[in-house]
């Protein structure tokens, strides 16, 4: 797997409609592909604690399927290593207690290639479980819970390699930088929504994540939200009218973080010749003010939403809003792996960008719905996964896979977090 950072990378395209072995084929390979562009070295690396190498996350996604569906359902089946069992589980301990999530990029073996061909044993065994006369409704729920955390994996593939990237002194490209066309700049508009009872939540038979569960009656009051998401210019307002220097505007743990980490504008930014510039997948590249804003904190998102006198969307107002939004976007396939500007308008009470390009932070705290009950055993944590501290996201971004988000998908990140393409829009009392 030698480097090839001047190619772009070729993704298939899985389908809904497809039967389970090609799409599964195709989701497979969708990570393969996401991989071919980096060398050996590249993919041996962790860059942060909350990051993991590329070639964990290969393994660690063939472990799901070998563990969860090939060891309790598929007769006679043998491990390709027993020892991968508890190496790439994402929860093991070691006998002392320690979490190794940060010590995964110590793992120089197994190798790459071996590696690899865990995943082609896996790959080969699991076809050959699909193509059994009868496949059970339970490893069907399995192997589609399998494929949509790959999904949440080959995101994370790109968000953890551009970090890794940013940190070597010569901002090496992951691919070749795409051209940039000019584009208008777009006028903010609020979308008004009236107070009333509204239900959120998923329903019917399309796979979702536990998490989008139960179905629920919530009540909204009279609420606006911005017709698109903050973009990069709007963003240079804020810094240029001293942001990142007034404490009135962040939360005091925000404000922390500010002054203990030095922050002076988002993840990635730096000043080149009195100009921003930012490093990108396909290398350093100028600011484009028309493009949505993204790597940044939800503290980030916090201060610049009370600067711009709103606030953020909960989750509720999200997803009501996003509702009646297509389901389309700049996604993982389009092959940008950056936001986009704007390039045709909205309907008029339809919110722009609601899917893809940047995550949308919004205020709510992660927690479970009203009624909420977490899958059993270990595939818990797959599901259920609420923890203290975190913040709702919504939407995907320009690394999500286009067949693994819908309106009810909830992301959740720390506030302080940074590396994900993460961004916002606005919201505000109704007037």
């Amino acid at each position: 797997m030698d480097p090839a950072p001047d190619s772009k990378t070729s993704l298939p395209c899985p389908e809904l409609r497809r039967n389970r072995s090609e799409r599964f084929l195709s989701i497979r390979q969708t990570t393969r592909a996401l991989a071919a562009p980096l060398s050996a070295e590249d993919c041996a690396i962790q860059s942060m604690p909350d990051a993991s190498p590329v070639k964990w996350h290969l393994a660690h996604t063939a472990w799901f399927f070998e563990t969860f569906v090939l060891a309790p359902h598929q007769p006679g089946y043998r491990p390709f290593r027993p020892s991968y069992r508890v190496l790439f589980n994402s929860y093991y301990h070691t006998v002392g207690g320690r979490h190794p999530r940060p010590e995964r990029g110590m793992l120089s073996r197994p190798g790459l290639e071996e590696v690899l061909a865990y995943r082609r044993h896996v790959d080969e065994a699991t076809l050959g479980l699909l193509a059994g006369a009868r496949l059970l409704p339970e490893v069907g729920a399995l192997i589609e819970l399998g494929l949509h955390h790959e999904q949440q994996h080959q995101e994370l593939i790109l968000t953890d390699v551009k970090h890794l990237l940013s940190r070597n002194p010569a901002k090496p490209a992951y691919q070749k930088q795409w051209p940039l066309t000019p584009i208008r700049a777009r006028e903010r508009r609020w979308i008004s929504f009236e107070a009333g009872l509204r239900e959120i939540g998923h329903s019917g038979p399309e796979f979702c994540f536990d998490n989008e569960t139960p179905r629920h009656r919530a009540w909204l009051d009279a609420f606006q939200i911005a017709s698109h998401p903050v973009t990069h210019g709007d963003f240079v307002e804020f810094i240029d009218d001293g942001g990142y220097r007034r404490p009135e505007l962040w939360l005091s743990a925000g404000w922390d973080a500010v002054t203990a980490c030095g922050w002076h504008a988002p993840q990635y930014w730096e000043r080149c010749s009195g100009r921003w510039q930012s490093f990108t997948l396909h290398g350093q590249a100028p600011v484009d003010p028309h493009t949505p804003i993204c790597h940044l904190s939800f503290f980030e998102a916090d201060a610049f939403a009370r600067w711009a006198n709103a606030r953020l969307p909960t989750e509720v107002e999200w997803e009501v809003a996003a509702r009646e939004a297509p389901l389309a976007g700049n996604f993982l396939e389009s092959g940008a792996l950056h936001p986009l500007a704007l390039r045709e308008a909205a309907a008029d009470e339809t919110l722009a960008q609601a899917f893809g390009d940047v995550w949308e932070w919004t205020r709510s705290d992660y927690a479970p719905y009203p009624g909420f009950r977490a899958a059993a055993g270990a595939l818990g944590e797959y599901n259920g996964k609420f923890m203290c501290g975190q913040y709702v996201l919504r939407g995907g971004s320009c690394a999500t896979p286009a067949s693994h988000i819908r309106a009810t998908y909830r992301n959740f990140f720390p506030p302080a977090a940074r590396w994900q393409f993460s961004g916002l829009r606005l919201a505000r009392e109704a007037e």
